[in-house]
């Protein structure tokens, strides 16, 4: 079930007549992302030949969420570009430097959100800007979502996954080395990955 309407068969083209399933309106309401069960990462081509992944361990956000009319809803994301761990630290402290993201003039990567829609089941595709280094460039990210629960604490959270690619040039972020064989050390095109735990602020 979705979290603004029932499964439907009818074309996902057929966004404005999604019927609405009445119960989910209580879902309406502005979320606060909790961090500690949430994940920002990324996928990277390294070499020409494998992937390297990482995340940003500090990240805060909200989610203003509509049962009723999915189009209302929006994000708003901020990360700590300070945060990035792919595991090496060299390889960390790399990404910090001014040859990536800068970190220390640039300290945030933020999203924000201007649209957002229901493509039909559980999909829905979210439109916003992306900031790196100071640069603002459109970006779409298709979620699913997973599902609504009352955890043992007596929170009410809201579960989202999805990801989105870009080329990490048009932000700026154009370091790389050529390779004897041929090729690049670092690929253009990123992979960014969301897994969204999000609880339901207070009324």
């Amino acid at each position: 079930m979705g979290i603004f309407s029932r499964k439907t068969t009818e074309p996902a083209t057929a966004v404005a007549t999604l019927p609405v399933d009445p119960a989910l309106a209580a879902l309406t309401g502005e979320y606060t992302i909790d961090a500690a069960h949430s994940s920002i990462g990324f996928t990277v081509r390294h070499a020409m030949v494998t992937n390297v992944r990482g995340s940003f361990g500090e990240h805060e956000g909200t989610l203003k969420l509509n049962g009723s009319d999915p189009a209302a809803s929006s994000a708003d994301i901020e990360v700590k570009i300070a945060s990035i761990d792919t595991g090496i630290s060299d390889r960390d402290n790399h990404l910090r430097s001014g040859d990536f993201f800068d970190a220390e003039q640039f300290p945030l990567m933020t999203f924000r959100s201007t649209e957002a829609a229901q493509l039909g089941g559980d999909k829905y595709r979210v439109t916003g800007d992306l900031t790196i280094k100071d640069v603002t460039k459109p970006l779409s990210i298709d979620l699913e979502f997973n599902g609504v629960a009352t955890d043992v604490y007596g929170n009410e959270r809201v579960g989202f996954e999805g990801s989105a690619e870009i080329l990490r040039s048009e932000w700026g972020l154009t370091w790389n080395a050529a390779l004897e064989t041929g090729g690049v050390m670092v690929s253009d095109k990123v992979k960014l990955n969301f897994d969204i735990s999000a609880i339901k602020n207070a009324a």
